[in-house]
């Protein structure tokens, strides 16, 4: 009887031990940035969002639990031939962020392996259609092409690579000691031309300088000709005026005036053959003291000229 009584006792702790592993399976919680997959009897049902969620004891089992926020990949260094044939050594990372928390589950078996041999093996595909000189210095066109079509193969996985970046590309020792002597030849190419159009500027310049120096040589040289030429022009005018004096007191009967042009022209003889470079000694003719009486008639003709010139308005004033 104590014993019936005391299996009694037992089936209302096993009840409650029921409940609670009933309660246990029921209730999931799901933290942030996951999402939990479930299973009915085996077969896909639903996804759980995080927070609370109940599923059906016995029935209900969670899947996979899937991490929804952006992780990454490390790709180890592996060796690439060039379109060139050189060998380079390459490695980088992929960024990538589960979408579909069901096809990253079921349509493919290792997400994270696949992944990364994708991105290996396009890396080669994509540096092996590149020269080596497209592959150091295009990293961008690198890394969008590489993107482009490993996002387009995970796309029915429920996954989107984010970024995928080419660490680094090793060159071998050899072809690094090319690339720098290369390098300097071009520097040094680089340098001549820039002395030479340097030399180039410098004469171009210096041409122009003479050229603009010659033409204002020229403008000068033709500024002093008409200068010189208004000059005598002036001086041919002042010639002739006299002349006309000369000739109009000569008509008048002044015998002075002829004097004063005789004089005139005795003189700039004189003046002539004094300043002769072959002139050493200068002998005068015994008719040269005549000169002096000719200037004192000079003298009277251009006193009565001022006298005539200052008469002439007054008559004029008269005249009106």
């Amino acid at each position: 009887m104590f014993d019936f009584l005391s299996e009694l006792a037992i089936v209302p702790i096993i009840v409650v031990l029921l409940i609670l592993f009933m309660l246990f399976k029921a209730i999931r919680i799901v933290p942030q940035g996951f999402e939990w997959t479930v299973e009915r009897l085996g077969k896909y049902t639903r996804t759980l969002k995080p927070g609370i969620s109940i599923l059906i004891p016995l029935l209900d089992a969670v899947g996979t639990k899937n991490d929804m926020r952006e992780q990454v990949i490390d790709v180890p260094s592996q060796e690439v031939i060039t379109r060139d044939n050189a060998t380079v050594q390459v490695d980088g990372v992929v960024f990538y962020q589960v979408i579909d928390a069901a096809k990253s589950s079921y349509e493919v078996a290792d997400l994270f392996n696949s992944i990364l041999n994708l991105a290996m093996t396009n890396i080669r595909t994509v540096l092996g259609s590149m020269a080596l000189d497209e592959c150091l210095s295009e990293r961008n066109r690198i890394n969008n092409d590489l993107m482009s079509v490993v996002d387009e193969a995970v796309e029915p996985w429920g996954v989107k690579i984010t970024r995928i970046e080419i660490k680094d590309i090793t060159p071998p020792a050899d072809l690094v000691e090319s690339m720098a002597r290369q390098m300097k030849a071009e520097r040094d190419k680089r340098a001549e031309i820039l002395v030479a159009e340097g030399t180039r500027q410098a004469d171009i310049l210096r041409a122009e300088g003479q050229k603009q120096a010659q033409v204002l040589r020229a403008e000068a040289m033709k500024e002093a000709a008409f200068q010189e030429a208004e000059g005598r022009e002036r001086a041919a005018r002042a010639e002739a005026e006299a002349t006309r004096m000369v000739s109009e007191a000569i008509s008048e009967g002044d015998s002075k005036a002829i004097n004063y042009f005789v004089a005139t022209k005795y003189l700039e003889a004189l003046e002539s053959l004094a300043t002769s470079p072959n002139q050493k000694t200068l002998i005068l003719p015994i008719e040269a003291t005549n000169i002096i009486g000719s200037l004192a008639g000079i003298k009277e003709i251009f006193e009565q000229t001022s006298a005539q010139d200052k008469l002439k308005p007054v008559n004029n004033e008269s005249d009106i």
